[in-house]
């Protein structure tokens, strides 16, 4: 048997389909960042030459979701530009024919308008000198924005300025760049502090398809320095003080008080006297003015003396320079009766008291001088510097000659001239003495200590004739109104008596001493007195005016007579009031002083008597004065208080009159200065307060609460305000202002580092006690409080909340069956004030948990009340049994934050109903039955149904209806019990496993027309049927294959050998018998055992011998296999021994066999060259399908001939068009290549023992190829070298 060594050159012709991968050439994709959830991003596209079906996958899954067969791409979470601008993922394309082609695909997040600008580095705060130059920058504010393009560019502008006011409106601006700019001046007097809100504003962008300018604001707080820029000013002016003269040094006057207005820096203060060469001083720092040398009343230019008094700050004001102010002080420097009278030689009104005193005075007169007359030629003025009473002093005589004369006037008050009278004219005698003295004494009985001065005169005699003249009356008394008109009489005549006669008795009269007659004259014949200039007559400086009255006779002897003329008084002096009365008393006080006044009139006189009133002015009625006195009085204690005069001065009007006629008066205004003293608590303005602030306003103006002070000063009125520590208190502050003198107000705010949160609050409001108090009180008590009470009030921040259902618990059923209200959904809000309402953002339909793409999209109506109602009668559980609705709520009163809650997703099921009938899944098989070997129990065929309902309504039982064997010569007979059917349920799909129910009669040719029946299993029950044709397969299709070995050996080696007659054939292998050699009737032949097989491919084409030997015989590999396994002959002819020439006969035969191949095959290659492209392609995709054939759903059996009728009706499903069995397609040259008219399309037969057979193929075996390379290797005459595992499948044709 030298054959079987024979070694064929092998040759390979691998037609390979000509399908191609999807093509997908995206990289980059832009999706904006404002996309809503649900909404459509991109989509996927790729392209297929061949025009498959193409499902697109994506590996990112979590922000987007993509539409399998689309491609359309939807979006699952927000995107955020500023956290992830871009995305990549890998995009998967498959025709689920090639390879899965796979690319990176970069998805750019295109950026919206969606952030507003953030301020950094907050709190803003600044402190800035109130000297600060216009346009200085006083602050720099910075926020970014994390868009772009204009949306990223940053504006700023000042949208309010607290304190508001018009000129605080234009006192800042800020630039584009942040900076605030100082626009006006500053005060610190005016606004200790200034809030500004910065308003950052984009440049605006798109956002949801609308163009949105976002916006963001802080708050600046800018607190004003205080700087040394103003003068010191004096308080409580004017100043007005009194000190007795020759008081003890250091005594204190009074004290001066200044502040430093630039209340923010009250520097010290020092305090100086400007003026030279004063007897005060002062203290430089508490201000108090003392007597630094000693006061002579009588020495001062004034009795009031005028301090200038400078306050100067201890540092320099801002421009360098020294800060100081200046007051005038008025000091009244009272009298003490401290000085004695004396005497001057000097005539009134001229007298010169600067002089010295003189103590010796000299005069004449006549011998006998008549009682009263005055020493002539004696000119003696006494004067006392004291002032009023102080300069009252008595005058008398001492010494051997007093008792002669007289001094008059007796008493002097301050100044008046002295006359000494004779008072004993006896006494006054020439011949006695020529020359009398007497002393005069002026005792001041007020100084008892240093009282007298004592003045000394000298009276030298004049001796006169013995006959002279006499008058009747030694002295006449007359008496003359002062001021009288010239010429007025005093008296008719004065006549005198001389005894003498002729001349030495002719009288002439004349007046003496020659300065009388200055105010009187006499008529020198008959001695009638009369005023000469009655102008001088003023009885306040000469009462009594001595004369005498001379009466001369012709021989020169003279008589005298005394007149003693009175001026009476008229009442032309008004009173004089002595001193001025300024009074500085602090308030709480009485006030008691006495109105001091004189009148030159007259003393016991009414026209010297003198009467005080007060006259009626604004505080008339607080005071009362003594109407003889002069005491005036308050009538109560002083307030402060009650006085509308800033200085705190009370004036009062008193009148000093007399009781002459006509009445005369004097009016003086006595200034009362009253101190004020912190007396008085600060009071709020409302017994309580109540205000209300939003929640979460930093910074804010809560309210304004208003307390004054009854003081008058600054100092004692001015009120400053502060939380009490309480629950609460943190959160708050409070700044005082000034409002006006004693009135201040308390602004209440919310501290800009607090963030108050209505939500979280269990009490809605803080109670706060506001404390004022007077920052200049020195007694605990100064102080109030009141109660705050702060509302916080609910601002709408906070997100709504959905009340979810249970997930499992919402169903409906379909078609319609349920209408109206499904359920209803419940949110909630933390805040007082909302309106909600929901929102459908996305609906998601889905069958067994894959989507459903948009099929459930109108089922359902979500109202904004959050009602959910069935919208359509076209719910369908077999198309969507899950819908899930992506919802949300709004409140649409929200002011700040989110106003959307959470999205929610209410889980819809929708409930199954049986309204399906099962469906059977198309057959792509042709089933075929050996009856020689298809024991009971033999699966023959299968059948695949679904239902579309669930549970029961879905299950499916498979029942044989029918069998019908239709004959080759036309007959049909209905048989029974032949088949019956079994049910597997697997993964939704129902398998009907058709088996054989009894023995078949492998004498029967034709087809079994199977009726098989699927029911579901619930009411009402759904039906449908399939109608499955069996091919029966004769025996004229066993073919023979003798093996040399044992038949134990090709049971052992069963498996081997059937792969390499597939690999050889592409048909399947059924084996019906292995046997022994003997049991043939070609028992003489050498072979052992013999294999009865059948060859039979999937459309139902069997081979016979002849064309199983060409097909073996042409591929050398696979020969040399069997023949080492064994094989000897093909066929049913008897194996006979070769001898040597039979062998070399043999090879030289193979040899021109395969010559004869080689030819055939170059042929071929010509042939398909010019072959449609149509028809090659049509082949090539049916190799495709039946590649995709596992050999496990293979049967296996016997062929059956005379049943080409599949073919010839055109209903091949490999090449899909109708074929002439006896046309030639080019592929095979001999006859034997083409199929047996008898043959089947397609056959299946499961044979026993061949279930393994998947598991026992995959040998190397030579690859399919695509069409490019087989159509080059044909036209090159190269074969493909590729090699590789492939599926060992029936293929129709054999290229």
């Amino acid at each position: 048997m030298a054959w079987r060594s024979l070694v064929l050159l092998p040759f390979l012709l691998t037609a390979v389909s000509a399908n191609t991968a999807p093509l997908f050439n995206m990289t980059v994709v832009y999706v904006p960042e404002d996309l809503e959830l649900g909404q459509y991003a991109f989509q996927l596209k790729a392209y297929d030459l061949d025009g498959d079906q193409i499902v697109y996958s994506i590996s990112e899954t979590f922000y987007f979701s993509v539409d399998s067969l689309t491609g359309n791409v939807t979006l699952r979470n927000y995107l955020d530009r500023e956290t992830q601008p871009r995305l990549t993922m890998t995009v998967t394309v498959s025709d689920r024919i090639n390879a899965p082609v796979s690319r990176r695909l970069t998805v750019i997040v295109e950026d919206r308008n969606d952030n507003a600008p953030v301020f950094h580095n907050l709190p803003y705060q600044a402190t800035i000198p109130e000297n600060m130059t216009v346009n200085s920058i006083i602050f720099t504010v910075f926020a970014n924005d994390s868009d772009t393009g204009d949306a990223s560019k940053v504006s700023y502008s000042i949208d309010e300025v607290i304190p508001d006011s018009t000129t605080n409106r234009w006192l800042f601006y800020i630039l584009p760049n942040g900076k605030v700019i100082l626009n006006g001046s500053l005060d610190y007097a005016k606004n200790t502090f200034y809030q500004l809100k910065i308003l950052a504003m984009d440049g605006g962008g798109w956002l949801h398809n609308e163009w949105v300018i976002q916006k963001s604001w802080t708050y600046l707080s800018l607190t004003i320095l205080d700087l040394p820029n103003l003068d010191p000013r004096f308080l409580h002016e004017p100043y007005s003080g009194s000190v007795p003269e020759n008081c003890d040094l250091g005594t204190i006057v009074l004290t001066v008080t200044a502040m430093d207005r630039d209340t923010g820096v009250n520097d010290e203060i020092s305090y100086s006297i400007t003026n030279a060469s004063v007897s005060f001083a002062i203290d430089p720092k508490t201000g108090t003015i003392t007597v630094s040398k000693p006061l002579d009343r009588e020495q001062l230019p004034s009795e009031e003396v005028l301090l200038e008094v400078k306050a100067r700050e201890k540092n320099l004001d801002i421009y360098g320079k020294v800060a100081q102010t200046s007051t005038l002080v008025t000091v009244l420097v009272t009298d003490v009766n401290d000085n004695k009278p004396q005497f001057y030689h000097c005539s009134l009104p001229s007298c010169n008291f600067s002089t010295s005193a003189q103590n010796n005075f000299s005069g004449n007169i006549i011998e006998h001088s008549s009682s009263r007359l005055p020493v002539s030629n004696l000119s003696i003025v006494a004067h006392d510097p004291d002032k009023g009473i102080n300069g009252s002093f008595e005058l008398y005589l001492q010494g051997p000659n007093a008792s002669a004369f007289t001094v008059s006037p007796a008493k002097i008050v301050g100044t008046g001239e002295v006359q000494l009278l004779v008072q004993n004219p006896a006494a006054v005698d020439y011949e006695i003495s020529h020359v009398m003295v007497v002393q005069i004494v002026a005792n001041d009985t007020g100084n008892p200590t240093d009282c007298c001065s004592t003045a000394t005169v000298t009276i030298n005699l004049i001796d006169s004739n013995d006959h002279i003249p006499e008058f009747p009356q030694s002295t006449y008394y007359l008496s003359v109104m002062e001021n009288c008109d010239d010429g007025t009489i005093v008296t008719p005549n004065i006549t005198a008596y001389d005894p003498d006669s002729g001349v030495l008795g002719q009288i002439t009269y004349e007046l003496l001493p020659e300065t009388i007659r200055n105010i009187f004259m006499v008529n020198a014949t008959t001695g009638a007195v009369l005023v000469q200039n009655g102008s001088l007559l003023d009885r306040e400086t000469r009462s009594i005016y001595y004369a005498n009255l001379q009466a001369k006779d012709g021989g020169g002897l003279v008589g005298t007579t005394v007149l003693e003329i009175t001026v009476l008084d008229a009442n032309d002096m008004a009173p004089v009031i002595t001193g001025s009365y300024f009074i500085s008393v602090e308030e709480g006080q009485n006030v008691s002083t006495q109105i001091q006044a004189i009148d030159n009139d007259e003393p016991g006189n009414p026209n010297s008597q003198l009467g005080f009133r007060i006259l009626p002015g604004p505080f008339s009625e607080n005071f009362t004065i003594n109407e003889t006195t002069g005491d005036m009085h308050s009538k109560e204690p002083l307030d402060r208080e009650a006085l509308d005069d800033e200085q705190g001065q009370m004036v009062v009007t008193v009148e000093v009159y007399d009781h002459g006629v006509p009445q005369l008066s004097t009016s003086v205004n006595v200034t009362i200065t009253v101190g004020d003293i912190n007396d008085n608590a600060p009071m709020f303005v409302n017994q309580s307060y109540e205000f209300s602030v939003f929640e979460d306003s930093p910074g804010s103006l809560v309210g304004q609460v208003e307390a004054t002070d009854a003081d008058r000063t600054e100092i004692n009125s001015r009120i400053s305000f502060l939380l009490e520590r309480s629950s609460g208190s943190s959160n708050f502050l409070i700044r005082s202002f000034r409002l006006g003198t004693g009135n201040y107000s308390g602004n209440l705010s919310v501290d800009p580092d607090t963030s108050l949160d209505y939500d979280t609050m269990q009490q809605k409001f803080f109670s706060l006690v506001v404390v004022a108090e007077n920052t200049a009180a020195d007694q605990v008590g100064d102080r109030t409080n009141v109660t705050v009470v702060v509302h916080i009030l609910d601002v709408n921040d906070e997100p709504p909340t959905i009340q979810s259902p249970s997930p499992d618990n919402i169903h409906v059923s379909e078609n319609g069956t349920q209408q109206g209200l499904v359920l209803t959904l419940f949110a909630s809000d933390p805040d007082t004030n909302h309106s909600l309402v929901f929102e459908e953002l996305a609906v998601a339909c889905s069958k067994a948990g894959i989507s459903a793409g948009e099929v459930c999209w109108d089922w359902f109506l979500l109202a904004p009340n959050g009602s959910v109602l069935v919208n359509s009668l076209d719910i369908d559980y077999e198309l969507c049994d899950l819908v899930e609705i992506t919802l949300r709520a709004e409140d649409l009163y929200t002011e700040k934050g989110n106003r959307y809650s959470q999205n929610e997703t209410l889980r819809i099921h929708i409930t199954d109903v049986n309204d399906n009938v099962p469906l059977f899944l198309p057959i792509s098989e042709t089933f075929v039955v050996v009856p020689e070997i298809s024991p009971v129990g033999l699966q023959v065929a299968t059948v695949k149904a679904t239902d579309a309902d669930s549970g029961m309504a879905g299950s499916i039982i498979f029942s044989i209806a029918s069998v019908v064997l239709v004959e080759d010569n036309g007959v049909n007979r209905t048989l029974e019990n032949l088949f019956k059917a079994d049910t597997i349920e697997d993964k939704g799909i129902y398998t009907g496993s058709i088996q054989v129910a009894s023995n078949l009669d492998s004498s029967l040719k034709g087809q079994y027309q199977v009726t098989v029946e699927a029911q579901d299993k619930e009411q009402p029950v759904h039906t449908a049927q399939i109608v499955l044709n069996i091919f029966a397969v004769d025996q004229s299709y066993r073919v023979h294959l003798q093996f040399v070995t044992t038949v134990d050996q090709v049971q052992n080696n069963s498996e081997s050998i059937k792969a390499a007659l597939t690999t050889a054939t592409k048909a399947g292998v059924y084996v019906a018998a292995i046997r022994s050699v003997e049991e043939t009737r070609a028992s003489q032949v050498e072979a052992k055992s013999v294999m009865e097989a059948y060859f039979v491919y999937r459309n139902g084409t069997a081979l016979d011998i002849n064309q199983l030997s060409v097909l073996i015989q042409s591929d050398p590999q696979i020969l040399a296999e069997l023949v080492n396994l064994g094989l000897a002959v093909i066929g049913p002819g008897e194996a006979v021994k070769p001898t040597k020439e039979t062998e070399l006969i043999g090879i030289i035969a193979g040899l021109a066999a395969f010559l004869l191949i080689f030819i055939l095959i170059m042929t071929l290659v010509l042939v398909l060259t010019t072959r449609s492209y149509k028809r090659k392609l049509s082949a090539m995709k049916a190799l495709k399908v039946a590649t995709t054939f596992s050999p496990a759903m293979v049967q296996q059996g016997a062929g059956i001939p005379g049943t080409n009728q599949y073919n010839a009706e055109g209903a091949n499903p490999m090449l899909n068009l109708s074929i002439d069995p006896s046309h030639d397609l080019g592929f095979h040259e001999d006859s034997v290549s083409v199929a047996s008219v008898n043959s089947l399309d397609e056959n299946t037969v499961n044979a026993p023992g061949d279930y393994n057979l998947k598991d026992k193929l995959g040998k190397a075996q030579p690859t399919d190829h695509g069409d490019e390379e087989v159509l080059v290797a044909a036209l090159n005459q190269k074969e493909p070298t590729k090699m590789a595992y492939i599926n060992t499948t029936f293929t129709t044709t054999d290229l």
